[in-house]
């Protein structure tokens, strides 16, 4: 039986890593004839870097993913499905897959043509949508769920709603080694002449070792040889924020309660025989985190396996491996409460003893060889009772493989300290042309989506960039200029509507999604100044676009009533525009589609999914079919040229085509999946994407993959070379929105069905 594994793996430090490790180790140790871990299948990789090279991974590893890169989830399921494995085994935190809480892994999983077994760390009680949505993915694609604890079990069948015939219990390895004749720890200073209390793991702030230095001076003052010891070395990911702050912070602590000296630090990764010789040459081992909210404790069920004497806050994990005496519980944060306990067994060695002798028999279940039995026994049902015909895959809608690379580098190209610049010739920032504040609205938009999908620090750099421009340009009365000159000099007094109202875009976007909650209020500030302008506005464009907004806006703060008013206030002109125009032959808002068409049915699709307004749905939708029907019918988007407009009863004129029509259409057909869905408006979200890179009247990509920029628009004669702000930033924002709707392929890609509008 050969495995493949999707899992972090060292050399990187992850407490992951070593879980899959250990367990190809366990399993291999079944099988005594395997010479090597690569006999017994290989790994699949997750790397926290886009360097593929940034660990030097043993030889089991065959292929790594980059945690943001959506198409090496792709590939990843492509190459366990043409390798020799029989059944896959995934370790599953939410951090370490790319896309919201690790969204990206699901497309991997609906893809396996294998039997998977996953194995589940962490399980919330309190889980967002997108997390529960997550877990009961895994386990619909799953053969079988492993836990680690009977609280798991509980969360997963009622909080979850997975079957209990899915879910088993496999509880956490520990290494099968005992403590060394000779033990050396013994020797070191910091254990010699000492009664020791030891914590040891990666450290970072939600370990809760400031609990146990504040017991410090309780237990010295009746035991003056305790040292504490912590061993190991501070979170990678927390170096990499605040280096050893949390470290400098613990022995400050110490010097100011007066027991620096009964602190210590070793920092070192330790192998698991100088684990279990740390383990077993200390008194009393100490996990003292600050809240129940831990599933499954590495550490804890090592402490357990090698006998020691362990004294924990009563988290999850806790409670059920520490029950029958085989630990000692103290609540959270309650320093005098440890110092208590800690007293009373350092002052009782019989009972101190017995704790030890209790965790030892306990463990020698925990030993990993005998786990790595019962995982054997897991995957060889899983492979008996594998029945590819019972999952009916499709190809996905969405092909990543056609995607270009996501990159900032036009958008930094044309953004200085002011703002971004509106123009370009060719792929050269055009300064004489100077700023508008449409293009820094949409960049604002643009730059959240990057920074929410992976974390961007280019595009979290760019957010007060835009978000000040918005600021500078507006009015002491709440509206905003639009045009600022190279040189910042003011070029109009007041904006159009349109650019009023994608302003008001912005905002909302960045309310309800904000990097930081001081831009949040920025926004919020900008955003209430501007709105005694609502109710001027004329223009059904500008109107459309501030409704959009205002929804944004809502979904962040849905208990504005007075905001509530104002939407349906501006969702009633849209209504009367198209009941007053439309016939059976036109299902349009006036006697003529101009520019940015879709924006209209896609304001109205936000209002009815806020207010619940049955006539803007009908709209929305009928307004749609008429628009989808004009553009998507001869099997590519052409959408209405700039060259003139189609008129009523006219001919529609096939060129100039803009790239923010393009971007409106992708928006409207995701919003529309994202209220209805219905698969087939993903497919026409995915068709329109395709016109920026050739699928379009002309056959010829606007897309320009040295640059990084996209072209003007479609001309009767060729393309518009020229990469300005508008047609850069429709097409990444349009880019984004089709990897959005790739994380949801498990959801519309499902058995292939095609729901109904409700």
């Amino acid at each position: 039986m050969k495995i493949a594994y999707i899992s972090t793996y060292p050399p990187r430090e992850c407490g992951l890593a070593t879980f899959n490790y250990n367990l190809m180790c366990a399993i291999s140790a079944n099988y005594p004839e395997r010479k090597s871990l690569l006999q017994g299948g290989f790994v699949v990789a997750l790397n926290d870097s886009e360097d593929l090279h940034e660990y030097e991974y043993p030889d089991e590893v065959k292929y790594v993913i980059r945690q943001n890169h959506q198409k090496d989830y792709i590939r990843a399921a492509n190459y366990i499905n043409t390798s020799a494995a029989d059944v896959c085994i995934m370790e599953h935190e939410f951090g370490i897959y790319g896309g919201e809480s690790g969204i990206y892994i699901l497309p991997l999983i609906n893809r396996l043509e294998k039997p998977l077994i996953s194995i589940l760390h962490t399980i919330l009680k309190d889980p967002s949508y997108v997390q529960r949505i997550i877990i009961r993915e895994i386990a619909e694609q799953s053969s079988k769920i492993i836990v680690m604890s009977q609280r798991a079990v509980e969360f997963l069948t009622t909080i979850y709603e997975i079957p209990a015939d899915k879910i088993q219990i496999i509880e956490h390895g520990v290494p099968d080694v005992e403590a060394s004749e000779e033990n050396s720890v013994k020797t070191l200073s910091s254990f010699k002449n000492h009664q020791v209390m030891l914590t040891f793991g990666l450290i970072s702030r939600n370990k809760g070792l400031e609990t146990v230095v504040r017991a410090l001076p309780k237990i010295v003052e009746k035991h003056p040889d305790v040292m504490y010891v912590v061993l190991g070395n501070t979170h990678p990911g927390v170096i990499k924020n605040s280096g050893e702050e949390y470290r400098d912070h613990l022995k400050s602590l110490a010097a100011q309660l007066g027991v620096s000296k009964n602190l210590s630090f070793i920092n070192k990764f330790v192998s698991e025989q100088e684990l279990v010789d740390y383990l077993t040459a200390c008194d009393i081992y100490v996990t003292p985190y600050l809240n129940e909210a831990q599933i499954t404790s590495g550490t804890l069920s090592y402490a357990v396996g090698a006998g020691a004497a362990v004294v924990s806050t009563p988290y999850w994990h806790a409670t059920e491996l520490l029950a029958d005496g085989r630990g000692r519980l103290f609540d959270f944060k309650n320093s005098d409460a440890l110092a208590d306990t800690v007293i009373e067994l350092l002052d009782q060695d019989r009972v101190l003893k017995e704790l030890k002798e209790n965790a030892y028999q306990y463990g020698l279940h925990l030993r990993w060889p005998v786990v790595g039995g019962e995982f054997i026994k897991a995957a060889k049902e899983a492979i008996l009772r594998f029945d590819f015909s019972d999952k009916i895959l499709k190809n996905s809608i969405v092909d990543p493989e056609v995607l270009p690379k996501f990159s900032l580098t036009h958008v930094l190209r044309l953004t200085d300290d002011t703002g971004i610049v509106q123009h370009a010739k060719y792929g050269i920032p055009n300064l004489k042309e100077g700023y508008c504040l449409d293009d820094n609205a949409r960049a604002l938009i643009m730059a959240l989506m990057a920074y929410q999908r992976s974390g961007s620090k280019e595009a979290f750099e760019l957010l007060p960039i835009y978000l000040s421009y918005i600021h500078y340009m507006q009015t002491d009365d709440g509206n905003f200029r639009n045009f600022l000159s190279f040189d910042r000099r003011y070029l109009d007094e007041v904006g159009s509507e349109d650019s009023f109202g994608r302003t008001i875009w912005s905002l909302g976007h960045l309310i309800g999604c904000a990097a930081s909650n001081s831009y949040r209020e920025f926004a919020l500030e900008i955003f209430h100044k501007s709105v005694p302008h609502f109710a001027s506005l004329k223009h059904l464009r500008g109107i459309g676009n501030t409704i959009i907004g205002i929804s944004l806006y809502l979904q962040a703060i849905p208990t504005d009533d007075g905001m509530i008013k104002i939407l349906n206030d501006l969702t009633q002109p849209l209504i009367d525009a198209f009941e007053k125009t439309q016939s059976d032959d036109w299902q349009w808002f006036e006697d003529k589609m101009t520019y940015d068409n879709a924006i209209l049915p896609l304001a109205l699709l936000h209002s009815c999914e806020i207010t619940g307004n049955e006539d803007a749905k009908r709209i929305a939708l009928a307004s749609m079919a008429f628009l989808d029907k004009l553009t998507l019918s001869n099997g590519y988007l052409s959408p209405v040229g700039n060259d003139g407009w189609y008129h009523r009863g006219g001919a529609n004129p096939i060129f100039d085509q803009q790239a923010i029509e393009t971007m409106a259409m992708v928006l409207m057909h995701f919003q529309a999946y994202h209220i209805f869905r219905v698969p087939q408006y993903v497919e026409k979200m995915f068709l329109c994407y395709k016109w920026f890179l050739g699928e379009n009247t002309l056959r010829a990509p606007l897309y320009d993959h040295e640059t990084k920029g996209c072209c003007d628009g479609l001309l009767p004669g060729g393309i518009n070379r020229n990469q300005g702000a508008e047609s850069t930033l429709a097409y990444l924002i349009s880019h984004l929105t089709v990897l959005k709707a790739f994380e949801l392929e498990y959801e519309y890609n499902k058995y292939g069905q095609k729901l109904e509008i409700c």
